[in-house]
């Protein structure tokens, strides 16, 4: 039987791996970001996202380098990779939005939708089923949302002002960009040449009702590998899915 969803989602992607990291150091003293291995897998972050994708049905990706990307390109060019992979770098800085529209223009089916994910980010989740979710909604774009966990205890009180309860690490009551992006076709041209797609483009679409959100599934795996700490929790948090 034939899917009717199929021609709708997309088999193409943008990574964004052009971050410095200094927040990683010294991680990424001698590699970008998303070569940082994940403790106990082995395997760089972009090795995890490449993998991702195409279990969700993609068959090329852009790889948008910066920061050292001779290493990540290196890594490309010798790892068996599960998808068609092309990299590109910005002769100058462009900013996010710019940096994302040069990446765009490498994609081989310009006419098609694509996926985009930021180079740092360790995630597991139902493209298709975001895919789908944009498809409905008859958006240009659309952003994964995540409800992280904040960092620090909560303190419950009771309308007397009495401390009724702890809670450690409570998720966070406001959902936030995870990264994760669904794009139309026509999307790529909005983007500014130079410059934050998430100051111009972003607040444009959400102004005309075109700028959906697609709030991660409950139990989806989500994390920004941000510091060294997320890297130490990423590999027990991994550890414990896996036991």
């Amino acid at each position: 039987m034939t899917d009717p969803n199929a021609a709708s989602r997309p088999v193409q992607a943008v990574i964004l791996a052009g971050g410095q990291g200094s927040r990683l150091r010294p991680y990424t003293d001698d590699r970008p970001k998303p070569m940082v291995e994940i403790p106990g897998t082995g395997t760089p972050i972009i090795g995890h996202q490449l993998a991702w994708l195409a279990e969700e049905g993609v068959k090329d990706v852009v790889v948008s380098c910066g920061h050292l990307a001779d290493v990540l390109q290196r890594w490309l060019d010798s790892a068996d990779l599960p998808v068609h992979v092309t990299t590109v770098v910005e002769a100058e800085p462009l900013g996010r939005g710019g940096g994302l529209r040069y990446a765009a223009e490498h994609l081989p089916h310009p006419d098609k939708p694509w996926y985009a994910t930021n180079g740092d980010i360790w995630t597991r989740f139902s493209l298709r089923d975001m895919a789908e979710f944009h498809t409905e909604r008859d958006a240009v774009a659309t952003l994964a949302l995540a409800r992280p966990r904040i960092p620090w205890g909560a303190v419950k009180t009771d309308g007397f002002g009495r401390v009724t309860d702890f809670i450690e690490a409570p998720p966070s009551t406001f959902e936030i960009n995870a990264g994760v992006y669904v794009f139309s076709a026509e999307f790529a041209k909005m983007l500014p040449e130079r410059g934050d797609h998430e100051r111009t483009t972003f607040p444009r679409l959400a102004r005309e009702r075109r700028l959906a959100g697609f709030p991660l599934p409950q139990g989806a795996y989500w994390r920004a590998i941000d510091t060294a700490k997320d890297l130490t929790e990423a590999a027990r948090e991994l550890g414990a899915l896996n036991r």
